[in-house]
């Protein structure tokens, strides 16, 4: 039940930040500052080590309408490699299957931080590369 109430807390959040033009005016500040949606994806990925990729999401689509890019644009596709498959896991905290596997493994933080961190940013990084290359190579 306590998850259930985290994730919709989360998401009400989220919905608020929506509903406020803060998320598309991030985006546009995003836009503007970085200018490159490689990047931008990589550090919005980036952030996934320390909040739930749920929430950020959530807040992507609220910073990106669907009509400018669809799901199957380069932004979403990105996406959802960087943050839903891989960000989290720089840092254990980064996803609720992590914080779960402290609990029941007994995992400590900074265990996983000098032993697992520096993997998995690598194969983050790595993905992202082999990402950009295979779609500039097929589209």
């Amino acid at each position: 039940m306590s998850s259930i109430v985290f994730f919709v807390g989360i998401l009400l959040a989220v919905a608020t930040l929506e509903h406020t033009h803060v998320l598309t005016k991030l985006a546009e500040w995003l836009d503007r500052a970085v200018g490159r949606q490689e990047l931008i994806v990589i550090a919005l990925g980036l952030l996934s080590a320390i909040v739930d990729n749920v929430p950020l999401v959530a807040a992507s689509m609220g910073m990106y309408s669907l009509a400018q890019y669809p799901t199957d644009s380069f932004l979403w596709e990105f996406n959802r490699l960087l943050r839903g498959e891989t960000g989290g896991s720089i840092l254990i905290i980064g996803s609720a299957a992590g914080v779960a596997a402290m609990g029941l493994e007994k995992i400590e933080f900074f265990w996983y931080f000098k032993r697992i961190s520096g993997l998995a940013l690598l194969g983050y990084l790595g993905g992202a590369v082999v990402y950009i290359l295979q779609y500039r190579m097929f589209h």
